[in-house]
Parts: C-alpha cells; sequence; structure tokens
C-alpha cells in the first residue's frame, strides 16, 4: 500500500503540527508529530479554507 504525505512544510519542529497521509484514495489518516501512537483514520475529508 502505497502512502502520501500532504503536507506544506516537510520538517515541521518538534511538537508543531498534525500530519495527513492518504492510505487509500478513499481514507486518510491524520497524526501528531510528537505522538507516534495516536492516530485518527476517516473516510471523508473536507479541505481547510484559510
Amino acid at each position: 500500500m502505497a502512502v502520501t504525505q500532504d503536507r506544506e512544510d516537510e520538517t515541521p519542529a518538534a511538537g508543531e503540527g498534525v500530519a495527513a497521509f492518504q492510505s487509500s484514495p478513499t481514507r486518510t489518516v491524520f497524526t501528531e508529530s510528537d505522538n507516534p501512537d495516536g492516530w485518527i483514520s476517516t473516510d471523508e475529508t473536507v479541505p481547510v479554507e484559510r
């Protein structure tokens, strides 16, 4: 299974941010940079408007 990473900054500082990985065309997995044991998986995500 190919995993891609969708992140603007490839090297965040320790303690910063959440990374989003697409584990399949319909599934996104979110992880915290300082918490390798914690993750959230979802079948539906929406773009964030800033």
